[in-house]
């Protein structure tokens, strides 16, 4: 099978049409249909379902798939770097919000003191939307809050960070010294928005501390949260580092919640497939010594008084 039935296959998978791909591949339709029809008989299994003229990919499309992603990223990779050998490459790296905020700016600094040449390529996004993008091959890793969901990412931990219950200082809750799980119930929730990290672990725990989570407010933005409890609108589940970056933080109290605890592990998560660059190793390699150096003084630092 050669570089262009891989490329071929590749743009059915994504448009999910013979027509579509062949249009953007600037191939005739039976061409197209050809090479997808000679990987099916090379491999002797079905690639796709063709149901009332639309394509389904099969499980075996699937597996194809992701080898075949993997394979044409890494030629162009080597077409780029060769052929650009004396010039620059790129670094891209997925990160969810709270590491995006507090830990990558730090690091891309120190990176860029080994490989001044390289260029660093950092997309922002929810922990779930960052394995989506790893999946695609949009990005050469990530750095998330929380856990993995697809088995064909590989995860390394490098830190552990902490979630914190706040209110407004004026509210109802802020005035008791232990609130009860109970107490919780009286108020609205104000959350994350669905796929982040903080959402998932706020969730899972007060799900299993009988807390049926239905959020009154859902957020992509933080800052959004915490004015909203700057006005008394209820409570939040955040990551207690980075709550002084925002405005308004000062008007917030931490509560003392019987019983709950929200720690959650800062992961490396790349495709089991993905080729890494030494400049990728370099970078993971420089996140893992940033846990080393930082986990003991993040655990001892005590929580600023909101």
């Amino acid at each position: 099978m050669t570089l262009k039935h891989m490329k071929i296959f590749l743009t059915v998978s994504q448009e999910n049409s013979v027509t579509k791909a062949a249009e953007k591949l600037h191939l005739s339709q039976p061409a197209v249909s050809v090479a997808i029809r000679e990987l099916e008989d090379y491999y002797g299994v079905a690639l796709f379902e063709r149901l009332s003229r639309r394509l389904y990919i099969t499980e075996a499309g699937k597996r194809l798939f992701d080898y075949a992603l993997h394979i044409v990223s890494l030629f162009e990779e080597m077409e780029t770097t060769i052929k650009n050998w004396d010039t620059k490459g790129k670094l891209r790296i997925g990160t969810s919000i709270t590491i995006g905020n507090l830990v990558i700016p730090k690091l891309v600094r120190q990176f860029e003191d080994f490989y001044p040449q390289i260029d660093v390529f950092v997309a922002v996004d929810s922990s779930e939307e960052v394995e989506e993008k790893i999946l695609r091959n949009e990005v050469d890793f990530g750095l998330i809050e929380g856990n993995v969901h697809y088995e064909n990412i590989e995860f390394e931990p490098f830190c552990t960070d902490d979630l914190v219950v706040v209110c407004s200082k004026e509210h109802p809750l802020a005035k008791k010294k232990l609130v009860r799980m109970q107490d919780l119930k009286d108020y609205p929730f104000l959350s994350r928005e669905r796929n982040s990290g903080t959402r998932e672990l706020s969730e899972h725990i007060l799900h299993q501390n009988s807390y049926l989570m239905t959020p009154a407010w859902e957020s992509t933005s933080t800052q959004a949260i915490v004015n909203a409890l700057a006005e008394g609108l209820g409570f939040s589940v955040l990551p207690q580092k980075l709550l002084p970056s925002y405005q308004n933080h000062q008007k917030l109290r931490r509560l003392n919640v019987e019983g709950l605890s929200f720690q959650r592990q800062f992961m490396i998560i790349y495709h089991r497939n993905k080729f890494l660059t030494p400049a990728a190793k370099k970078f993971i390699d420089l996140c893992k010594k940033w846990g080393e150096n930082n986990q003991e003084s993040w655990n001892r630092e005590k929580l600023p008084e909101f």
